[in-house]
């Protein structure tokens, strides 16, 4: 079998554009995982969420566990809409509580939701 060499670079030139786009969609994967284990502030459990019939309000409920008062807020990456802070909470050793905000009704919704120091 004889391969001219328009035919070997087409085939390395293949594999090379499928290895590539593997390696850039295994990328996302990784930095959505360590992003979102980075999302909690040390010494706080919290639990995030979109609100039960609104797509657009968002919130954190946190404990204090640890042994120092901390103060957190959540916070909303809103799509088309400004990004929105919740109100801040300050937070006793042992307390719960929760912070919410609203996205804009003109974007599309909450894209992401994280817990803020």
């Amino acid at each position: 079998m004889k391969l001219s060499m328009g035919s070997v670079s087409r085939a390395v030139l293949r594999g090379a554009v499928v290895a590539g786009t593997a390696a850039a969609l295994a990328v996302p994967a990784t930095v959505a995982t360590a992003v979102t284990a980075a999302a909690t502030p040390p010494g706080l459990s919290c639990d995030t969420g979109k609100h039960e019939i609104d797509d657009y309000t968002g919130y954190a409920l946190c404990r204090n566990d640890g042994s120092t008062t901390q103060t957190f807020w959540v916070h909303l990456v809103c799509g088309w809409s400004p990004d929105v802070d919740g109100e801040h909470v300050t937070l006793a050793p042992g307390q719960s509580g929760q912070s919410t905000a609203h996205c804009a009704s003109l974007g599309t919704g909450i894209g992401e939701i994280t817990v803020q120091p």
